[in-house]
């Protein structure tokens, strides 16, 4: 399959009243994304700090937060692989804290295919407000998904804004680049956006970016969101002028939805316009790129 349409989520962070209220609003979600005709529905980074909320004792306190969505974890899979098996889509959850066996958390985001099989990517390279102020560490490594959709990879939020990454996933063979986020002010999301876009420009490729939204004033971790979801292409033929394949409304809640053809993606990097992703290593000083690992979702 080169040809399907992809659901971006402007996902907004909720106080919920119980474990029922997530399954009933994850669940909504995830069917109004197959209703649109999705293949592949894309939720944002640290969405599922929204958890917290169910936790009354420490969902003020910022690492009760983080252990409290993480002991959650296991179910919240649980679900995601369900619903992903149930409506036949790949769904990529909302990005989590977890603890590893060392005691650290990293963030990591998990792809579930509709066979039941779930990939994983952890965060590499941490904001400021993770290290200095959450705890979360660094993840590795960076990973390649490949799915019956296509090559598939993830840099959550921050990690978009550092080319290598991406380049890496590139030369690995990558289609598509998916950049779940969580920005408190515009300036940060327009960090990310700008990433997105310059990923999808280098590497000739489709990046989807997914943000979380609203104002969640009871969470110490997510109290302000904003941003706008979308898919974003290469400015070149067959792409829209300034390569925005489909754009959001600033700060709503609501899935974003486009048909994406990777094939279009081989395309360019055989005879586009320009031809960057070919060239990428004419560059004075191009540097040796992260290891990548491949993971098979088939």
């Amino acid at each position: 399959m080169t040809r399907f349409t992809i659901a971006a989520a402007q996902y907004p962070i909720e106080a919920l009243a119980d474990w029922d209220a997530y399954v009933t609003k994850l669940t909504g979600w995830v069917e109004r994304a197959g209703a649109g005709g999705a293949a592949l529905a894309v939720f944002p980074e640290y969405g599922a700090m929204e958890l917290a909320s169910l936790d009354p004792a420490t969902m003020g306190d910022l690492q009760g937060s983080i252990a409290t969505v993480s002991a959650l974890l296991p179910q919240v899979d649980a679900l995601h692989r369900e619903l992903a098996a149930r409506h036949g889509l790949h769904i990529l959850a909302a990005s989590a804290p977890f603890q590893r066996a060392d005691g650290r958390f990293v963030n990591r985001a998990r792809l579930f295919a509709p066979n039941g099989k779930v990939g994983v990517q952890d965060k590499l390279i941490m904001t400021r407000f993770e290290r200095e102020a959450w705890g979360i560490h660094g993840g590795a490594p960076l990973r390649l998904f490949e799915t019956t959709l296509g090559k598939i990879g993830i840099t959550i939020c921050y990690d978009s804004e550092f080319p290598l990454l991406a380049r890496a996933l590139v030369e690995a063979g990558m289609e598509l680049l998916l950049v779940p986020s969580c920005t408190e002010a515009a300036l940060g999301y327009w960090r990310v956006r700008l990433g997105a876009q310059a990923r999808a420009l280098e590497g000739q490729c489709y990046a989807v970016h997914s943000p979380t939204v609203g104002q969640a004033d009871w969470s110490p971790a997510v109290d302000s969101n904003r941003g706008a979801a979308a898919i974003y292409g290469p400015p070149d033929r067959g792409f829209p002028d300034d390569g925005v394949v489909a754009l959001g409304e600033m700060d709503a809640a609501q899935w974003v939805f486009a048909e994406v053809d990777l094939a279009r993606v081989a395309d360019l990097r055989a005879d586009g316009g320009v031809l960057n992703a070919r060239h990428w290593a004419e560059q004075p000083g191009a540097q040796a790129l992260p290891a990548v690992e491949l993971v098979d979702l088939r």
